[in-house]
């Protein structure tokens, strides 16, 4: 992220914690703020910003070089008032309470995204019962059901919107670590609500060594992302916190188990050591992982004995799996959906071995987007996808013999 767009989208956020404006109607204000500056400040240009708190409402002006063109500012999640194009100003109403501004800018993501989602399950509510008064509606039926078709678009629109910032707040772009390279690619269910249960976290931890979460939480839409995100948020706090890899799968289904006790969620979780290359793998009834060498056949990382994930019985990790990543060696991670597409898991897996071989010497940028791809040619049950890829550079560590 561009340092002065970080230093905007805290400035905002300061000024509303000061004014006491919801967290939902903060987020819609950074996203909008974010979705005007960030094109100005990658070209290099200057932008002002401007808070002021006057009659119960906090007035925020952002600056630009340009005029915004009224079809630009029509399709921001948060419409500023009327203005002179290049100075754009919105007003939200304040409150007495004062809340304190978020630590830092994950923090503060986090909270805006769990608003967001809470906003988009209640403007579904609303829909739901608005379309329950029309069934029982005996006159007037068809002029409302034109106005609610008029709402719907409005709201596909706006969320469409909303989304794109959420999809970028959901999934974190892929830490530097030596010697290794990552890349990821999600393809929902829906390219409409790319907001599903496949969800997952990459970080360093102090020791160096890289962490990383996948997460496939069961069902789709909202309530599936808010599960996918407690569980991803509990497992990097017990994992920064220092306890034992081979326990953070039941610990946090021990931890989750009166929060969200409808939870269910396959997970799988990897640590790797950057310099040597080794591999500790913890899966909780998530698909195995694929090894993948230079001209070798790819195989699959099963544990000896299978775990269970969040809210099955018994979960927890009581066998760990092990690999080293070799120079030029990959590491691929996925959800189900990448191998269910044509409703034959085993037949799945097989094809993804052997798409996994032909194209082993495609860059790291681009095998998770093209094994989606080939994999998907043939969809007969769709669902959402995650493919995750960490390749060992050359020159980093030499094959174990």
């Amino acid at each position: 992220m561009h340092p002065d767009l970080a230093r905007l989208r805290r400035l905002l956020r300061a000024a509303c914690a000061e004014g006491g404006v919801p967290a939902y109607e903060r987020a819609r204000l950074v996203v909008a703020a974010t979705l005007l500056a960030e094109p100005a400040l990658d070209a290099g240009a200057k932008i002002t910003l401007e808070t002021s708190t006057t009659d119960g409402l906090l007035a925020v002006t952002l600056r630009l070089p340009y005029p915004v063109a009224r079809s630009q500012r029509d399709w921001l999640p948060l419409l500023p008032d009327a203005g002179d194009g290049a100075g754009l100003t919105w007003h939200l109403p304040t409150t007495p309470a004062r809340h304190p501004a978020p630590a830092d800018d994950a923090e503060a993501t986090r909270e805006e995204t769990l608003a967001l989602i809470a906003r988009a399950d209640g403007l579904a509510q609303e829909q739901r019962e608005l379309k329950h008064e029309l069934a029982e509606t005996n006159s007037g039926v068809l002029a409302m059901y034109v106005e609610l078709e008029q709402r719907d678009e409005q709201l596909r629109r706006a969320h469409a919107v909303i989304f794109r910032e959420l999809e970028d707040a959901l999934r974190p772009p892929p830490p530097a670590v030596p010697s290794l390279e990552l890349a990821v690619h999600y393809s929902p269910t829906d390219p409409d609500s790319p907001t599903g249960g496949d969800l997952y976290d990459w970080f360093v931890l102090p020791d160096g060594h890289l962490h990383i979460t996948l997460v496939d939480a069961v069902g789709h839409g909202v309530t599936s992302t808010r599960h996918a995100l407690t569980v991803t948020h509990a497992i990097r706090t017990l994992a920064l916190e220092g306890h034992p890899f081979r326990d953070l799968v039941a610990r946090t289904a021990r931890t989750l188990a009166t929060i969200e006790p409808d939870l269910m969620a396959t997970v799988i979780l990897a640590r790797i050591d950057p310099a040597t290359g080794d591999v500790t793998l913890a899966s909780g009834s998530h698909p195995a992982p694929v090894h993948l060498t230079p001209g070798g056949d790819p195989r699959l990382l099963r544990s000896p004995v299978v775990g269970r994930g969040i809210g099955f019985p018994d979960p927890g990790t009581p066998e760990l799996a092990h690999c080293v990543l070799a120079a030029g060696d990959t590491l691929l991670l996925y959800t189900d959906g990448l191998v269910e597409s044509r409703k034959d898991f085993q037949e799945g897996q097989t094809r993804l071995l052997a798409l996994a071989r032909a194209h082993a010497t495609l860059a790291t940028a681009d095998l998770p987007r093209e094994l989606v791809t080939r994999m998907h040619d043939v969809v007969l049950h769709a669902d959402d996808t995650v493919a995750l890829a960490v390749h060992r550079i050359p020159g980093h560590g030499k094959r174990n013999p």
